[in-house]
């Protein structure tokens, strides 16, 4: 992979590492202006409440099958149409956003995830239900890119594995959120009314247009109008790249993720305050994995920073098969502060890596791409389970063993790119040369 570009990356010259190193030392907090703090913050809130919305549905995927009369797998189906219209949604809200900015685009696809989310409750039938997430699911692409591209060239560079950490610990923040909505208000609401709260989203507008600015990045560029086909056949490689990478990440990611409520439900039969709580646990781990493996990508390298899910196999025989609720609640505590804090290091490693031209459009087609080619997850590891007699655990731990190897194997033969400046767009880029 050493043509690919950043493969070899270095800083310009020693002046410009001495200036970087010196203060990693003095925190990364440190001299940051308001405008900055409230880009990360918008950015973390949009995709927090982003997976909020998408991971209701995991926590009563049964009682929509019930309501509808239909098998788990048809509803689950439903979770594989969001993440497959995924990368339209990037492509679609990246080109606005590298188009007409950042902070106005944001706005709009926050209102319309919020309000696909809160139209789920009123489904009618199946084919309607189906029809609501993925238009769902085309909103919920374009959040990560958009954002990710407002909050990292909006922030020092030395901050970057920091606030990567921050922005993708929004996702089991998000699901974390889901997780005590569910144990508070599913006995009271039920599934449909699970749903109605899906339009909390929509608040976060409000706090965009007052406290947050247009990123520094997006004002340098607003000459380029490249075509995103022309980009892509210019970068195939690190676009193919970076595409198998993030769906190696999203196999592991919701390989971990999105039945484990179920199986805790119908292969555990665990009581909902139950699950509620041992799916907080296992978010707190994924936040506090973000949290410190971003911030020492900063230091070891994103390549290496993203094995670390390499760690998490040893602990799989408590996600999967623990004797005990309590061992199950360790044992997947374990995992996703691994899996999901590897995640931690995706929002600057691809930030850094992509083509300045076309940021916003770049990272978050390739990372919702994954998604799509991941997309079949939920149906493939119930339909596995229900081949084994119904045994989640087999289902999962299987996916998940495969998917972390794959993604240890690109991670060490891959490029990377962190002293890449992201708060420039050059002339020649800008005109597509």
């Amino acid at each position: 992979m050493s043509d690919l570009p950043g493969h070899d990356a270095r800083p310009a010259d020693k002046h410009s590492a001495d200036l970087i190193t010196p203060r990693l030392h003095r925190g990364a907090w440190k001299g940051w202006t308001p405008a900055q703090k409230h880009a990360v913050v918008a950015s973390y809130l949009g995709w927090t409440l982003d997976a909020f919305d998408f991971f209701l549905l995991v926590f009563v995927l049964k009682d929509v099958a019930s309501a509808f009369v239909t098998s788990l797998t048809s509803v689950a189906f439903a979770i594989t149409l969001t993440l497959a219209l995924r990368p339209l949604g990037a492509l679609i809200f990246g080109r606005l956003a590298d188009r007409y900015g950042r902070r106005r685009i944001l706005m709009l696809d926050v209102a319309l995830y919020a309000l696909f989310g809160f139209l789920t409750a009123f489904a009618p039938s199946l084919l309607a239900f189906l029809a609501i997430r993925a238009l769902f699911g085309i909103a919920m692409g374009g959040e990560w890119g958009v954002g990710a591209s407002l909050a990292m060239e909006s922030i020092p560079a030395e901050s970057r594995g920091l606030v990567s950490g921050i922005l993708q610990s929004g996702y089991p923040t998000g699901y974390l959120l889901a997780s005590v909505a569910f144990g508070l208000l599913y006995p009271h609401v039920g599934w449909r009314g699970m749903f109605v709260v899906g339009l909390a989203p929509a608040l976060l507008i409000f706090y965009i247009r007052r406290g947050v600015e247009e990123s520094p990045g997006f004002a340098s560029g607003r000459a380029a109008r490249v075509p995103i086909v022309s980009v892509l056949a210019r970068h195939w490689k690190l676009a193919l790249y970076a595409v198998l990478l993030m769906t190696a990440f999203n196999f592991m990611g919701h390989g971990t993720l999105d039945l484990y409520p179920t199986f805790l439900q119908k292969q555990r039969h665990l009581a909902p305050g139950t699950v509620s709580i041992i799916a907080i646990t296992y978010n707190v781990g994924g936040i506090l994995g973000g949290l410190v493996l971003g911030t020492i990508s900063q230091r070891i390298g994103r390549r290496l920073a993203m094995m670390a899910p390499l760690l998490a196999i040893p602990a799989m025989w408590l996600w999967a098969f623990a004797p005990s609720a309590v061992l199950l609640a360790v044992g997947a505590f374990i995992v996703q502060f691994f899996v999901e804090g590897s995640f931690g290091v995706i929002p600057a490693h691809l930030n850094e890596l992509s083509p300045p031209e076309a940021r916003a459009a770049f990272t978050g087609t390739v990372y919702q791409l994954g998604n799509f080619i991941a997309s079949s997850n939920a149906v493939l590891q119930t339909a596995i389970a229900e081949r084994h007699g119904g045994n989640f655990a087999f289902a999962l731990i299987a996916v998940a063993i495969v998917s972390v190897l794959v993604v240890a194997g690109l991670a060490l033969t891959g490029p990377e790119a962190p002293h890449a400046d992201l708060a420039a767009v050059s002339a020649r880029q800008a005109d597509g040369r």
